[in-house]
């Protein structure tokens, strides 16, 4: 690598040195620098498109990069602490995929828990890993999964000494993490790898108030949605890895996916992003710090909402939390999180992260004003004045722990019939269910469907929740394995 520092941003310099060059396109991509889609130019601007570009010498090849991309991503490693950096243009769906199949073949085991990313189950699916789950506890009172508890992860390795991985979530959705230095420790005295789901955690590397980052306690691959607390644009994320994962290896697997039209758009704001982040971490995630924990007091003051924090930390299943995770408890309101989801939308022009049927999450990052956070408080201060209701009859899970079994690429790929979802009890279901967001199955190929997750589907319905994962839109039928239950 030249000699360059975090005030460097390659592939921004490159394509600013390629514009100056006034290069006549005789390649793709056919709207030749907007000039031949007028109507798209004008509504994102020539700047935009002038350098929505090909791969080209200057600016080389993100599925084998030598030059400015390769510099772009070693100076990312060397930010967050890592052995290498891949930019990943496939949003962090990719970057977790990436890190299962870089673990994983046909046959071998990997831990994880059960509330992940549909993104992970979906690697089992391509791969035909097998899954150990570890069903995290629950907080019945707020309705939400935690993280994993040491003892649980423990007593997987010893039952499953054969297994590759170890996958956890730095942090969940609603900001709560494990003890990942310890578990990165039980995977290598295992021979096993240690992979964090850190979508939601870029932000741990750039503040010391926050949980530490997974990459600086040893784990071996972290996936990061940069686009989330990291401000480049949605559908770029990054992948790290360490010293002990072969890089030439981890990028053969990338390319087995990624496509070969890398978009420049989003690898400039990635370059862009970790210069920001590098040079203003700090500095930025103060405000956020601060803006969060004002949030929280004035929502907590308001009555029955709950902002909760650090104060659930109990050392294992809520191992640290994140601060800058703005959840909030509706249920004591008398309404679903959904419920005051669409009431923000709909009443008072405010759209959250997403509502489950006991909370919201409100994402805060820099690009938020007091001023916004004024309005969220007195927004939904209102709608507990005018929407509060009785709180009897409304249900307390959030989470059902699921009985698997068989594995996900077994269930997907095997004969299946549809059937309307009413009679599916008793059945292995061959698809996803779940709310998105956040993403997190309730029903995943090769598990068991019960009457109770069937009336946690027709509540979160009945509710609201957007519903996604089966082939019937409309979620009337499901699909499930042929000759499965009665």
């Amino acid at each position: 690598m030249k000699n360059l520092s975090q005030e460097s941003a390659p592939i921004l310099e490159a394509l600013e040195k390629m514009k100056r060059l006034r290069l006549v396109p005789f390649d793709v991509p056919g709207h030749k620098r907007g000039r031949g889609n007028p109507e798209l130019t004008e509504f994102l601007g020539e700047k935009c498109l002038s350098v929505d570009v090909n791969s080209m010498k200057m600016l080389d090849n993100l599925c084998h990069p030598v030059s400015v991309i390769r510099e772009a991503e070693q100076l990312a490693a060397e930010a967050f602490g890592a052995a290498h950096a891949f930019f990943m243009i496939g949003g962090t769906t990719s970057a977790v995929q990436t890190m299962i199949l870089t673990a994983c073949k046909r046959g071998d085991k990997i831990i994880m828990p059960r509330n992940v990313h549909r993104s992970a189950i979906n690697a089992l699916i391509l791969c035909g890993a097998t899954p150990i789950y570890i069903d995290p506890e629950m907080d019945k009172s707020l309705g939400i999964s935690l993280g994993m508890s040491y003892r649980a992860v423990e007593e997987a390795v010893k039952a499953n000494p054969d297994a590759k991985a170890i996958l956890v979530n730095n942090p969940t959705y609603y900001g709560i993490c494990s003890n990942v230095e310890a578990l990165a420790k039980l995977a290598h005295e295992h021979g096993m790898l240690l992979l964090a789901d850190e979508a939601h955690g870029t932000h741990f590397y750039f503040h010391d108030k926050l949980p530490a980052g997974a990459m600086t306690v040893g784990a071996d691959m972290a996936a990061l949605s940069m686009h989330k607390s990291g401000g480049s644009l949605t559908q770029s994320s990054m992948l790290l890895i360490g010293p002990n994962v072969s890089e030439g290896y981890v990028h053969q697997i990338i390319n087995l996916t990624q496509t070969t039209s890398g978009s420049y758009l989003l690898m400039a704001s990635l370059d862009i992003s970790r210069r920001n982040l590098a040079l203003r971490g700090k500095e930025i995630f103060d405000k956020v710090i601060e803006m969060v924990e004002y949030a929280r007091e004035e929502i907590n003051a308001i009555g029955d909402y709950y902002a909760y924090s650090r104060e659930l930390v109990n050392g294992d299943s809520i191992y640290d939390f994140d601060i800058t995770k703005l959840s909030i408890f509706t249920r004591s309101v008398g309404l679903a999180g959904i419920e005051v989801y669409d009431l923000l939308r709909d009443e008072y022009d405010i759209q959250t992260e997403f509502g489950d049927i006991a909370n919201i999450l409100a994402y805060i990052s820099v690009g938020d004003r007091p001023k916004d956070i004024e309005r969220l408080v007195a927004a939904l201060s209102e709608i507990r004045r005018n929407y509060r209701k009785d709180r009897s009859g409304m249900l307390e899970a959030e989470y059902i722990n699921p009985q698997v079994c068989c594995p996900p690429q077994e269930a997907f790929y095997a004969p299946k019939r549809s059937l309307p979802i009413a009679d599916t009890a008793g059945k292995v279901c061959s698809e996803f269910v779940m709310c998105y967001p956040p993403g997190i199955p309730i029903l995943a190929p090769g598990e068991l469907i019960t009457p109770q997750i069937l009336e946690y589907i027709r509540y979160a319905k009945k509710k609201g929740c957007s519903m996604t994962g089966p082939e019937d839109m409309d979620i009337e039928h499901l699909n499930v394995m042929e000759g499965s239950g009665k």
